[in-house]
């Protein structure tokens, strides 16, 4: 079955296991360790990271990637400190 996004929900539950799951491809798994890298305070965009990341996006793909990522952990951050809930935009089936 599919999010209304067309994420199969196999895949939105295998996240937490994107580095060793064969649910993900090698482009989604950088797009994911760049968003680990970046959200993880104890984690940075290495050097190695950054190249890998230039092989499987163009410039302007990281930038859209890179403000994605940042707008998530800024509304993530905003909307706990407020106590704003969840709007349940995806729910187990």
């Amino acid at each position: 079955m599919s999010s209304q996004l067309g994420v199969a929900e196999e895949k939105i539950l295998a996240l937490n296991e994107y580095v060793t799951s064969d649910r993900y491809s090698d482009h989604e798994r950088t797009a994911l360790r760049y968003a680990d890298a970046i959200t993880l305070s104890d984690q940075d965009v290495g050097d190695d990271l950054f190249a890998e990341l230039t092989r499987h996006f163009d410039e302007n793909e990281i930038i859209e990637l890179t403000a994605v990522i940042a707008w998530e952990n800024a509304s993530s951050k905003f909307n706990r400190a407020l106590r704003v809930p969840s709007q349940g935009l995806w729910k187990r089936a």
